[in-house]
Parts: C-alpha cells; sequence; structure tokens
C-alpha cells in the first residue's frame, strides 16, 4: 500500500514507523527539513520537504497512485486542505485528518467532512482521544494503563505489582492452577524499564508492571489477585481546563453516577468557559500548584486527581505534590515518552500518553477490515490487535500449541461467539474467531502474516 504521511512530528514519525516496517510504500512530507532528514535516515521512507497542502509537493510525494493519505500536521486547516487538495486533485481514496479545535468537532457542523463538502474519512481529534483515556483511567485507579476490547467484553490492565501481591514468585503456569475459573492472563511484563512477552515459567516480582487481559465480570476479582483494590472513586480534582480536563468534566457529569468533581485552571479566561460551559462542576480559578488553593478543592477528601495541563513538568508536580499530601490517586498526563520511568519513583499512579493514544487510534483506522483495534503500549514497543480469522489463514482449524507465533508474541484472549474464552494450548482457532494478540512491535509483521491481516484496504 502507498502511503503519504503529512507531518513528520511525534506522531507522524510514529505511524510511518509502523508501516514501513510492515513493507508499505511510506513518503513523509513535512515543512521542516531537517525532520524530513531525520525521518529519511531512521525509516524506509521517502521524503519531501514542502507545505503538504500544496498540490506540487503532494505530486513529488507521490499523491497520484497513492492509497492513503493520513494529515497530521501541528495545523487543523493545514490537514483539511491537504485532504481536500488529495481528493479533489488527485483523487487519494483514504484521507484522515488530527484535528484539534473543538469547533470543528462540534455535531451541528458533522456535514462538513461530506465528500461534496470537506471530504475526509476519517477525523482523529487527540484531545478527545485523551480525554477517553483519562476517563478510562479514572475508572480503574488501582491500574497505569487500562484499554477495552472484544466491545467491551474483554479489558487490559495495566498493573504495578508491589510486596502485598500474594501472587509473587509464582510461575504464571500455576496461576491456572490456583484460580481455574479465572478468566484472566499476563501477556506483557516490564521488568527494570525492559518489556517483553510473558512465558509460562516466569514469575512476577514486586516492581514489575505488567499487562493483564481479563474478561470484564473478572475485573474486580482480578485486581484483588494482584493486590489492588478498585475503589470506587466519588470524589475527583482535575487541573487543568483545557479541552482535555473540560472533556474529562463533561463526561463526568453526563454519568448517570454521581461524581463530585473540582476543575482548576490557572488561565482566567478558559476558568470562566470552563464555569459557563459547567453545570455541577466547581470552576476555581489559580495555580494547580498552590496548596492552599487544592485545600480549599478538599484534597483531603478527593479520591482522583487527574492533572492534564499542557505542561509535563506541572502535571508531575502536582501529581507528587498531591501524593506526598495523602491522595489516593494521582493521575499525569504526559507527552513526553521518556519521563515514563519516573512513574515509580515519583509515586504517580498513572501516566496518559497523548503520542500513543493519537497513534493507536490511527492506527485502528488503517488496519485491514478484519482487524478490530490496535492499541499502542508505551513508546511505540508493544501493540494489542484485535483480529477476525479468516479461512485463508494458515492457523485457522489449528490449535494455539501448534501455531509457531514469534517468541515476542502470544494470544490473550479468545472469542467464540457470544463467549469470551482464556485461551490454553489446546483452545482451536476457527474461522470467525476473534483473538486478541500481545506482540511486541518487531513481531506485529510476523503476527499480521500468521493472520493474514496485512494493511491494506483492498
Amino acid at each position: 500500500m502507498k502511503v503519504i504521511v503529512c507531518g513528520a512530528g511525534q506522531v507522524g514519525w510514529q505511524i510511518a514507523r509502523h508501516l514501513a516496517a510492515e513493507n508499505n510504500d511510506v513518503t513523509v512530507v513535512d515543512k521542516d527539513a531537517a525532520l524530513v532528514n531525520q525521518a529519511t535516515d531512521a525509516l524506509d521512507v521517502s521524503g519531501v520537504t514542502g507545505f503538504a497542502s500544496y498540490p506540487d509537493v503532494l505530486e513529488k510525494a507521490g499523491a497520484h497512485d497513492a492509497d492513503m493519505i493520513i494529515a497530521a500536521t501541528y495545523l487543523d486547516e493545514v490537514n483539511m486542505v491537504t485532504c481536500q487538495v488529495a481528493h479533489s486533485v488527485f483523487g487519494v481514496p483514504r484521507k484522515i485528518a488530527r484535528l484539534r479545535a473543538q469547533s470543528y468537532l462540534e455535531v451541528i457542523y458533522s456535514d462538513l467532512f461530506r465528500q461534496d463538502h470537506m471530504p475526509i474519512d476519517v477525523v482523529i481529534s487527540p484531545e478527545l482521544e485523551v480525554a477517553s483515556a483519562a476517563l478510562r483511567q479514572l475508572a480503574a485507579p488501582a491500574t497505569f494503563d487500562s484499554e477495552p476490547f472484544m466491545q467491551g467484553g474483554l479489558e487490559m490492565l495495566g498493573i504495578v505489582l508491589d510486596e502485598e501481591c500474594a501472587v509473587l514468585n509464582t510461575p504464571l503456569r500455576q496461576l491456572t492452577e490456583l484460580f481455574p475459573t479465572l478468566r484472566a492472563i499476563v501477556s506483557g511484563i516490564r521488568r527494570k524499564g525492559r518489556l517483553f512477552s510473558a512465558a509460562p515459567h516466569d514469575q512476577l516480582f514486586a516492581g514489575d508492571q505488567i499487562f493483564l487481559f481479563t474478561h470484564k465480570d473478572d475485573i474486580n476479582r482480578s485486581l484483588e489477585i494482584f493486590g489492588k483494590a478498585n475503589k470506587k472513586r466519588e470524589r475527583v480534582i482535575i487541573i487543568g481546563g483545557g479541552n482535555v480536563g473540560l472533556a474529562v468534566a463533561e463526561n463526568l457529569e453526563n454519568q448517570t453516577e454521581r461524581i463530585r468533581a473540582k476543575l482548576i485552571e490557572r488561565d482566567r479566561e478558559r476558568a470562566e468557559n470552563a464555569a459557563e460551559r459547567l453545570e455541577r462542576t466547581i470552576v476555581l480559578h489559580g495555580d494547580g500548584l498552590d496548596m492552599d488553593l487544592l485545600q480549599e478543592a478538599n484534597l483531603k477528601t478527593a479520591d482522583a486527581v487527574l492533572a492534564v495541563t499542557d505542561d509535563d513538568k506541572t502535571n508531575l508536580l502536582v501529581c507528587t505534590r498531591v501524593k506526598a499530601a495523602g491522595c489516593p490517586v494521582a493521575i499525569a498526563l504526559v507527552n513526553d515518552p521518556t519521563l515514563s520511568s519516573l512513574l515509580e519513583p515519583l509515586k504517580i499512579d498513572a501516566f496518559i500518553h497523548p503520542r500513543a493514544t493519537t497513534v493507536s487510534s490511527i492506527l485502528r483506522h488503517i488496519r485491514h477490515g478484519r482487524v478490530k483495534q490496535v492499541y499502542s503500549i508505551g513508546d511505540a514497543e508493544a501493540e494489542v490487535i484485535e483480529a477476525q480469522v479468516m479461512s485463508a489463514s494458515s492457523i485457522a482449524g489449528v490449535r494455539i500449541r501448534d501455531i509457531d507465533f514469534p517468541e515476542g508474541a502470544m494470544i490473550a484472549a479468545v472469542q467464540k461467539g457470544e463467549k469470551i474464552l482464556r485461551p490454553s494450548g489446546d483452545t482451536r482457532l476457527d474461522e470467525g474467531d476473534i483473538v486478541v494478540i500481545f506482540s511486541l512491535v518487531e513481531d506485529v509483521p510476523e503476527v499480521e502474516r500468521l493472520f493474514q491481516v496485512s494493511i491494506s484496504y483492498f
């Protein structure tokens, strides 16, 4: 497949990296020659320097026979015009645009992106994606990461193990014997900064970060087994009243379960805007690092603090301060993935990574129709892929133990009809089954080959 990625920033870079690694013909376009050179030097991609919305630049990038264009520059308007030019001049079949301004995303303006208006097939809003991730994190405060699969029937939970975990030093294969009815499996382990796929003989140690896949009905039991209590949160303090903080507050207000939320924003205009749009949320104007203001927001009774300002350092400092003050759960929005190593030493409960969230959202829309969902873990270290077994696949009708999976990949769950199963070596994969696979990024191409789900639309 021939793809043009417009924008060589963090998101564009990761998308190009994924696509190039899977033997697609990728061209990166950016007005910054240094970014283009960096991409062409490090990745197996072509590069064109110039404004992505200019027809002559897209022509140099090969738009006349491109299958897809992904507009992920920093400017919404450039992304929109790029898709328009790609459609009107070159007839590019598939167009994806990243848009930040919430005005473009209002439901009343949804006709804007029709084929006869502004022809964009998929609109990705980083702020809304991040807000959704924040809400999922608030719903599972005992975890550092969470993502639903199989239409909500399966949940991936990221858990940091501590000394209270009852199954430390226990080989994973024994967990099946200890809890035969538990529909949960550990698929990935990060230990001392290294992420690897779990094997039956692996043991778990205090400080490990594990990626656990569990049936939705077994979430609470799974958390208890691994030493976590999923306490219900009723009082939340949100630091930052931008698009993300506002979207989280609005969603909390719309939930049937009553949650008392307070929002702190240092910019007066933003604070006033938030106060006008929110009905039940108390909005305070001031610095989220101000301990007196945090006390005014009743920090001592808060169940969780969510720091989602546009400054990583502020978010980290806020979470560190509220944890020191005794807040049970602190969640920080962090754009720089290299700061992930600070999660444990700063005693912060969870990080939300906008780049990984946005990349996952875009990948979800560029995979083959048989792939239901893709989720990127960490700094593009691994992927979780939900795919359907096709009749032509070499694994259809084969038991899992007889499939030659790469070392860095494993099946986390299998859905047969309406039933979600914890897989075993005897589980046979049949045509139509839905499978969730945890795979280190270097093994994704081999997993796709096994499932015959190469990223082609046709």
